[in-house]
């Protein structure tokens, strides 16, 4: 059976989203989206973006740009396929380093708090370098990333408690999350040297790497797409 990685369209990103992430959810504006076909069948999308956070925070811990790093925001793939993951996910990496050369880095995170440890991270050679704390905001009984709320309420008033328990929830309140295991690859020798030196063993289990529960979901990445990539 065939694997072939190639750009696909806005509807066929949604489609693969909603109907094999958990999440359900599509980020939302740009995305660089790339689909998953095994013979003629399509079996999923791989989603890449700024990722959850402003502008220029993924990459400004390692001394690059804006334009320099983006995440790995969804993989959505079929449950039932013959080839694993972790291929998929390389092959789309090469896709986008050709797309986007001035691209040097790409983040991604496995949600600890799901039980997961990044397994398809692990057996693609990316690099473990610790846990990413998160803090959600509860409102009307919802517990939403605050970018969300910033989409939902046009500004940065949708992540400020005062503003949400005035206007919208008077018991609107930040929530700790799980933290995110992180995991890096880069795209130029001289960072992955550079990247090396932050290395920690991979865990085998959520708790081992974090001390918090596990459970059973998939890993995730973050919500928010990309402007530095080349929009094909």
């Amino acid at each position: 059976m065939s694997l072939r990685l190639d750009w696909c369209s806005h509807e066929a990103a949604v489609y693969a989203v909603r109907r094999w992430h958990y999440s359900r959810r599509m980020p939302r504006s740009k995305l660089v989206r790339i689909g998953v076909w095994e013979d003629d069948r399509f079996c999923g999308a791989i989603l890449y973006g700024l990722g959850a956070g402003r502008a220029g925070l993924l990459g400004s811990p390692y001394g690059l740009a804006a334009t320099e790093a983006a995440e790995l925001v969804r993989v959505a793939l079929a449950p039932r396929r013959r080839h694993p993951t972790s291929k998929s996910v390389a092959i789309s990496l090469r896709l986008l380093r050709r797309q986007s050369p001035g691209l040097k880095l790409v983040v991604s995170f496995a949600d600890s708090g799901r039980g997961h440890v990044g397994t398809i991270y692990q057996a693609g050679g990316w690099i473990h370098v610790g846990v990413s704390l998160q803090s959600y905001i509860k409102v009307r009984g919802e517990i939403v990333h605050p970018r969300t709320l910033y989409d939902r309420y046009g500004g940065a008033n949708g992540q400020s408690i005062p503003w949400l328990r005035e206007h919208v929830d008077p018991r609107a309140c930040r929530v700790e999350m799980a933290p995110k295991l992180k995991y890096l690859m880069p795209f130029d020798s001289a960072l992955r040297k550079q990247l090396e030196a932050l290395a920690l063993p991979f865990p085998k289990h959520a708790d081992e790497a974090t001390g918090v529960a596990a459970g059973d979901q998939p890993d995730q990445g973050g919500s928010i797409p990309t402007r530095p990539l080349q929009i094909p």
